[in-house]
C-alpha cells in the first residue's frame, strides 16, 4: 500500500481571487470553506484521482522562490490554444531563466506563483 497526494496547500494573500483563477484553469469547483481557507477540487468531489487544492490565507510576504510548483497539461486542446486560454484567465508569462527552447511555458498565477504549461501528454480523466 502506498500514499497518494490528496491535497496541495497554497498560501496566498487573496484565497477568493486564486480560487476563481485555479477553478477556471483546472475546471474545479469550490468544495469547502473554513475560516479564510478555500478548498477547490474536481466536480466529483474529494477522494478521486486528482488532489484538491487548499488556498490558505497568509498575509506574510513571500520569502524566496518556492520549492514546489504546479505543472498543468491541456486535456482537450493543443498547447498554444491552452496558453491563450490561461493568459486570458489572468496568468502572466514568468521568466525563471528559461532559454525559449523548452517545450513548456512558465507562467504565474495572479499572485505570482509560478506554474508550467507542458505539452499535452496525458489523456483527459
Amino acid at each position: 500500500m502506498a500514499c497518494r497526494i490528496s491535497e496541495l496547500v497554497l498560501e496566498c494573500h487573496d484565497p477568493e481571487r486564486l480560487a476563481r483563477f485555479w477553478c477556471e484553469v483546472l475546471d474545479f469547483v469550490v468544495l469547502d470553506r473554513e475560516d479564510d481557507d478555500i478548498e477547490i477540487g474536481p466536480r466529483e468531489g474529494f477522494g478521486g484521482p486528482q488532489p484538491t487544492i487548499i488556498l490558505s490565507r497568509n498575509d506574510e510576504p513571500r520569502n524566496g522562490k518556492p520549492r514546489l510548483h504546479i505543472d498543468v497539461n491541456a486535456t482537450d486542446r493543443d498547447q498554444d490554444a491552452e496558453l491563450e486560454r490561461l493568459l486570458a484567465a489572468g496568468a502572466e508569462p514568468a521568466d525563471v531563466g528559461q532559454t525559449g527552447e523548452e517545450p513548456w511555458h512558465v507562467l504565474a498565477d495572479p499572485e505570482g506563483n509560478e506554474f508550467c504549461l507542458l505539452k499535452a501528454r496525458i489523456a483527459a480523466l
